[in-house]
């Protein structure tokens, strides 16, 4: 699958990385190309920028000089506006009166921070855990020994059915944008407004500013500047040229402020990039790298505030050396500075440990995460199985091997490809038979669609259904009396698309005593959001794993599991359901891609135009899908772009939240906004959402694709974007087809050393660490 040589190009989706490599994550779109503004960007654009990151598309972030900041407010002028305002508050309404009660909370903050005379010691400013924690940390760097109880691991919890879970009241999912929660006071817009004209921000950042702030936003940002990073797609230079602007002549390097602003920063741009946590080093690393001077009191300022989290975690020697710390080293509390053993009688110290720093929402799904999985495996009743025999009879292979394992444990992993989703059609079909009440979940409307044709006759209304219906409550069985699931067996396909927030409320809400199978192929792309569930449950190795042997068929399957394996192979494809189209540039590219779709493939295989899908690795650049897409529709349903650029007939890809791509078509618009046919019926996005919510659907990324598949795929690889290409991304590009797919090439050999070279990015998680204490690995 080799071409002509191609001349080395520049890229907007300049490589991977994380906050553990040089760089912090950045957009996939412009990241590279940026300058460093004064001020944020405007919000239409930079919501979508960052857009691809929800993806996990990530790349090389831009380094910037870090801007003067201010320091806080004299004590004095503090405690004459809490006077003033604790007297206005007892004549206020209630609502007003709450307002009141948090501004005056925020300036009893600023008061203990004025405080703040000297730089913050090490571990001085915490107590309990965290500052036994931090001291132990120091400890290890100077080479002496920790307290043999900072890092002993707890003891593993017995094996033991466990007890009525405590249930958070009816999970539900993330809500579409459309139908989010309304939008501001028109009144607090308006004062963000202000401010940001005040600090030279664009004031068009007002309404989602407001959003993300929350009540009080004006107070906030003139307190506080730098909070002006929670809203997505700022970064630090702009929040900097922000804060220069409000607070002048005495802004200061060392600002406490911007420094516990930085760290969370870095801990969401962390998160966009798949990690549910960063290792302390890495997390200060990061901060040095955005001129924080002193990162170690940036990080205990988070902290101490409640804005971050901090863990440590002991590990056993894989995990030690997955995440790249040997054993036996003073780093790890073995060894003291002379290389004599210091550990105790018991050697607890010589276990290699990581101390961890994450945002609260993301280590408590985590937690919740492995307690719900712990829970579903010690509660099935072991009298349970029996009644499973009359079905596990009559099976054979793979699909024998599924339904024995299900039917003697409550949580079971399933791999294998697109074919092997039969083996779990098949577990379906087999529990209804025994009267229980089961259910597949699906990631896409489309393999809800795929995965209903399988069961054939024996499909059902609500048998399957997608997880974000599933969750909200729109599809499946409905909740018992105690908020959970009314099921006894729930198959979720397509596992590697969970995030660990997703995973924990599926999880959560299972009853006690039900199954859960977690099927799907561990080569595709991770999930958009935080965490790698399926993949560190099957590290785990804490519950049974069915590996299928059903291969994919076809030249297309056989070309992609030669890539799963990392080998790219030549196939034969004597019915051209493989053709390569080499190119030069990016230029020919999209002509090529074009004529792919609207000519070549239709008149060849019979795939329309709208059966087809074309893939690229990124939003920008010259062959991105903001190019692809361009070219498409004046091809295709060429129009004026009326409606913010979309014309009745385009087709769409609608993101209703983070991390989710729902195909459409636009209907028309009005007052109400751009009226959408989208597979789960009609569909109506605000105006003032539809850029942010809505892009043109011809052409999508892998990681909008993964979960669906089409007739025909045009894989486009242009020269800019080699760095972008990994095993996992080609092997999910390439198994969107069905029955052709067209690779327009333009990277040479960089496609065979990415298949060859190239894994999934590591992501840093908690979950095995906290399943080990949990859940006795299977044997």
């Amino acid at each position: 699958m080799s071409t002509e040589s191609v001349p080395p190009e520049s890229t907007e989706n300049a490589g991977p990385a994380t906050p553990d490599a040089a760089g912090e994550p950045g957009t996939p779109d412009d990241t590279a190309t940026a300058q460093p503004e004064p001020a944020p960007a405007d919000s239409a654009s930079t919501a979508r920028d960052t857009e691809g990151v929800s993806e996990g598309e990530e790349t090389v972030a831009v380094e910037t000089d870090a801007a003067a900041a201010a320091n806080p407010e004299a004590e004095a002028e503090a405690e004459t506006e809490a006077g003033k305002a604790a007297e206005a508050a007892a004549q206020l309404s209630e609502a007003q009166a709450e307002l009141a009660a948090q501004k005056l909370e925020r300036e009893r903050i600023e008061r203990r921070r004025a405080e703040k005379a000297e730089p913050i010691a090490s571990g001085t400013k915490l107590s309990g855990k965290a500052a036994d924690l931090l001291a132990a940390v120091r400890a290890v760097e100077g080479g002496a020994k920790p307290p043999a109880t900072v890092f002993a691991e707890p003891a593993p919890a017995p094996r033991r059915p466990a007890p009525e879970p405590v249930r958070r009241p009816q999970p539900v999912a993330a809500v579409p944008a459309a139908d989010a929660a309304p939008a501001p006071a028109a009144e607090a817009v308006e004062g963000v407004r202000r401010v940001l004209a005040d600090g030279g921000a664009p004031e068009t950042l007002a309404p989602q500013t407001a959003a993300a702030l929350g009540e009080g936003a004006e107070e906030l940002l003139r307190e506080d500047p730098w909070q002006l990073l929670r809203v997505p797609g700022v970064r630090p230079e702009q929040a900097d040229g922000f804060a220069r602007a409000l607070l002048g002549p005495e802004c200061a390097p060392d600002d406490e402020r911007r420094g516990r602003a930085v760290t969370v920063w870095l801990l969401e741009q962390a998160a966009l990039a798949g990690h549910t946590a960063l290792e302390l080093p890495t997390l200060t690393a990061a901060l040095g790298r955005q001129a924080v001077p002193d990162a170690e009191a940036a990080v205990q300022s988070a902290l101490a505030e409640g804005e971050a989290l901090v863990f440590q975690d002991a590990l056993d020697p894989v995990d030690a050396a997955r995440s790249g710390q040997p054993d036996g080293t003073a780093e790890n509390g073995a060894k003291g500075v002379n290389g004599e053993d210091e550990s105790g009688e018991d050697g607890e110290e010589s276990r290699p440990v990581r101390v961890l720093v994450g945002l609260e929402r993301y280590a408590l799904a985590e937690e919740s995460l492995a307690d719900a999985l712990a829970r579903v495996v010690n509660s099935l009743a072991k009298e349970a199985s029996a009644r499973w025999e009359s079905v596990t009879a009559g099976a054979s292979g793979s699909t024998a091997e599924l339904l024995r394992a299900v039917a003697g444990h409550g949580l079971v992993l399933h791999t294998g490809g697109d074919a092997s989703r039969a083996e779990p059609a098949a577990l379906l079909t087999a529990a209804r038979t025994l009267g229980l009440r089961a259910v597949a979940a699906c990631h896409t409307p489309d393999g809800r669609q795929r995965f209903t044709a399988l069961l054939g006759e024996q499909a059902a209304d609500g048998a399957v259904v997608t997880v974000p219906g599933l969750l909200a409550g729109t599809e499946g069985p409905g909740r018992d009396t105690d908020g959970a699931f009314a099921l006894d067996l729930l198959v979720l396909l397509d596992a590697p698309q969970l995030d660990v927030e997703s995973a924990a409320m599926l999880a959560e809400s299972l009853p006690d005593g039900a199954r859960l199978v977690l099927s799907g192929d561990p080569a595709v792309l991770w999930s958009a959001g935080p965490g790698r569930v399926f993949a560190d449950l099957l590290a785990a190795r804490a519950c049974p794993q069915v590996a299928s042997r059903t291969p994919d068929p076809g030249p297309i399957g056989e070309l992609v599991s030669g890539v799963g394996i990392g080998e790219l192979n030549q196939v034969d494809a004597p019915g051209k359901e493989i053709v390569i189209v080499p190119v030069r540039d990016a230029g020919e590219a999209v002509h090529r891609t074009v004529q792919l779709v609207a000519d070549s493939v239709p008149r060849a295989f019979g795939i329309t135009p709208e059966e087809t899908v074309a893939i690229t690795p990124g939003h920008g650049g010259a062959a991105g899908t903001r190019a692809l897409n361009a070219a498409l529709k004046e091809r295709l349903n060429p129009g004026p772009g009326r409606f913010g650029g979309f014309d009745p007939g385009d087709r769409i890809a609608y993101s209703p939240a983070p991390g989710r791509t729902v195909p459409g078509r636009v209907v028309t618009a009005d007052a109400e906004g751009l009226h959408l046919s989208c597979a789960d019926g009609p569909v109506v996005v605000p105006r003032e959402r539809v850029e942010q919510a809505v892009r043109h659907g011809w052409a999508l990324t892998a990681h909008q694709a993964v979960g669906s598949r089409w007739p025909a795929a045009v894989v486009v690889l242009p020269g800019d974007a080699a760095q972008a290409l990994s095993r996992p991304w080609v092997y999910t590009a390439f198994g969107r087809a069905e029955r052709h797919l067209s690779v327009v090439h333009g990277v040479e050999q960089v496609l065979p050393k990415a298949v060859a070279e190239v894994p999934a990015k590591p992501r840093t998680t908690r979950l095995p660490v906290l399943l080990r204490t949990q859940v006795p690995a299977a044997e």
